[in-house]
């Protein structure tokens, strides 16, 4: 079956990265929207999947951002029209936020290739069994969090922040069998996208180290940390979106 796949982007330099390549090999249709950039929305009727990226505002700057109000609405109407919903970092708060729970400073920055842990709930969830049972390491890059949805699970946690993914399944629509799955971490980040990201974020993690030396890594180790993690990660987010567009 093909895909047709809506994405929400909120930087020019943050992109699909390995999604795009999951999507090309398997012949799914993208569509990219840059609502910051006045692009118009499109709606749910349109496309099959929702995916929606990081960016590093934050879900409250409605006032500095206008068009996030816009696509908080699309986030909705996804999800209650029983569609399938991935969010990736602020892709991630945005849903939470849309899900009614409440978004806020984490109180520690995470920016970096470190460990994170599945919990019960995400060692047993069908899309997740490709993932390892014991911690493994993925690329963060977030300073806000979300409280667990009303009706969601929360799927993985890291010493720093317990609430680093959950998945949500609409009450009204439990008989399509679709999913909201949201991640703080990035698995899609290739090498070419991890370097934008490092040299567009520079100044955020220079802060970040000075506050936060035990989660926050300099530019040199984090490029270093994703040549050995990289490949991994990708190969573990090609079995999630395998599992959900097989299900």
């Amino acid at each position: 079956m093909t895909l047709r796949i809506h994405t929400l982007f909120h930087t020019d330099y943050e992109d699909l990265s390995f999604i795009k390549q999951w999507a090309n090999n398997h012949g799914h249709i993208i569509n990219v929207n840059r609502s910051y950039d006045d692009d118009a929305l499109s709606m749910p009727d349109s496309f099959d999947w929702l995916i929606v990226m990081g960016g590093p505002m934050s879900v409250h700057d409605e006032e500095k951002h206008p068009w996030l109000i816009k696509e908080k609405r699309l986030i909705k109407q996804t999800i209650d029209a029983g569609k399938t919903v991935i969010g990736i970092c602020l892709g991630a708060q945005l849903i939470a936020h849309c899900l009614g729970a409440n978004v806020q400073s984490s109180g520690v920055k995470e920016i970096g290739w470190l460990p994170m842990r599945l919990t019960p709930a995400g060692q047993a969830h069908p899309f997740l069994q490709d993932l390892p049972k014991q911690d493994f390491t993925v690329f963060h890059w977030h300073g806000e969090g979300f409280d667990c949805p009303t009706g969601a699970s929360i799927i993985a946690e890291t010493d720093a922040w317990a609430n680093q993914g959950f998945v949500y399944q609409t009450p009204l629509h439990v008989e399509l069998d679709t999913w909201v799955l949201a991640w703080q971490c990035h698995f899609e980040v290739t090498k070419e996208s991890l370097a934008k990201m490092v040299v567009n974020g520079n100044n955020a993690i220079q802060s970040g180290l000075k506050e936060y030396p035990e989660t926050v890594q300099s530019p040199a180790e984090i490029i270093a940390l994703g040549n050995k993690y990289i490949e991994e990660n990708n190969a573990r987010l090609s079995a999630m979106l395998n599992r959900i567009a097989e299900k």
